[in-house]
């Protein structure tokens, strides 16, 4: 057994500062976690208070390497292979690959390419979970840069259109809940364990409240295409008071949300706030400009806008997002569980970190330095 040991877990703010021993069998899995008694350092590797992660798990990408999901064809199968790979280089192990509101046929195409993608997997790539669809039944008064030609009116005959056949191949939908047609649209996700999201809404804050109540368990990108944090008018965000269960996903570069905005998250709703990267096709790719779908996207310092400045998404990884919310906060042991341990949780993996990581193979996991003075939180996979 070789041991490290002196190393923090992100195991919530109860147990920050807690320090662990690990010990690494001979074929490379995490055998034994200890928690050390304070002041104890114990044999091993010492690490210094570094801390230890599972790698990430990104619930919202649409696409990379110029490749955006909605627009896959048989042919680029490679580009989806080599984009895995990136993505596990990065520091991902997992993704909802998110399709933006397309049309019925691109759809159903991409998803039964990522299902053959699946069939594909290899350790060193980037596991493909269920598609996150990011639409059509999105108000229209809230689509920012999703084509209007392609939203649809909620109903479960336009669901059936869209996934029939696909059920189990679906982690995610985003929808605008207060849309007549709605409701039974979200009972139906629900009865085939699909978690629904509330995105690109009108929804006040009763609108709000009432899904949560029916299901909803997540916010697709916090503050953005909704109604904001008003002191009269509250909306989803202060809907979220009574219901702890529900998500936030947050994209962090910055733009999308502001610094100190995304601070109030952070501290409002610690075990809630799930980071995302919201990445588009120009992930991986150097800045300039790129089609997608029939229009152009101009990207420049991580960020992705249409040719009339609407915000599209990023171009920045998951951990990026990691590091500039803990340069924000102060606190990477939060940032680091929020790309991390929080959105497992959203998919069902209630173990605490401790217990997720027994089993896993050592190299898969990663290490995270705290920031020198001037510098960012810093991260590498172990072995």
């Amino acid at each position: 057994m070789k041991w490290h040991t002196n190393l923090r877990l992100p195991s919530g703010p109860e147990t920050s500062d807690q320090r662990w021993r690990l010990g690494v069998d001979r074929k490379g899995c995490i055998a034994s976690l200890e928690p050390l008694a304070a002041g104890s350092a114990g044999a091993g590797e010492n690490w210094g208070g570094d801390w230890l992660s599972p790698a990430g798990v990104d619930l919202q990408i649409n696409g990379g390497l110029g490749l955006p999901f909605p627009e896959l064809v048989p042919g680029q199968l490679p580009l989806l292979i080599e984009l895995l790979e990136l993505l596990w280089r990065d520091g991902v192990e997992a993704i909802s690959p998110t399709f933006v509101t397309c049309g019925v046929a691109p759809l159903r195409q991409g998803l039964a390419l990522l299902e053959e993608a699946r069939r594909l997997h290899q350790p060193g790539r980037c596991r493909l979970l269920g598609a996150h669809l990011e639409g059509p039944f999105l108000a229209p008064s809230r689509r920012g840069a999703h084509p209007a030609e392609h939203l649809c009116a909620p109903s479960l005959e336009a669901l059936d259109a869209r996934i029939a056949g696909f059920e189990h191949s679906i982690a995610l939908v985003t929808l605008a809940p207060e849309l007549e047609g709605a409701a039974a649209v979200i009972e139906a996700l629900g009865q085939w364990g699909i978690l629904v999201s509330l995105g690109h809404s009108e929804a006040d804050e009763a609108q709000a409240r009432t899904a949560y109540g029916q299901g909803v368990a997540m916010l697709t990108h916090a503050f953005n295409a909704m109604p904001g944090l008003q002191h009269r008018a509250p909306g989803p965000l202060g809907a979220l008071l009574d219901f702890p269960q529900v998500a936030l996903g947050l994209i962090a570069d910055g733009v999308h949300v502001a610094p100190s905005m995304a601070v109030l998250l952070q501290r409002l709703w610690p075990e809630q706030l799930v980071l995302v990267s919201d990445a588009l096709a120009p992930y991986g790719l150097p800045p300039g400009s790129y089609p997608w779908d029939d229009r152009e996207i101009e990207v420049e310092n991580g960020s992705c806008r249409l040719a009339d400045g609407t915000l599209a998404g990023t171009s920045l990884g998951l951990l990026a997002g990691v590091q500039r919310l803990a340069q924000w906060t102060g606190e990477p042991a939060a940032a680091i569980r929020a790309a991390t341990v929080l959105p497992r949780r959203l998919i069902g993996e209630l173990r605490p970190v401790q217990e997720q990581l027994l089993g896993q193979p050592f190299s898969e996991t990663l290490r995270w330095q705290p920031p020198a003075a001037g510098a960012a939180l810093s991260w590498r996979r172990n072995g």
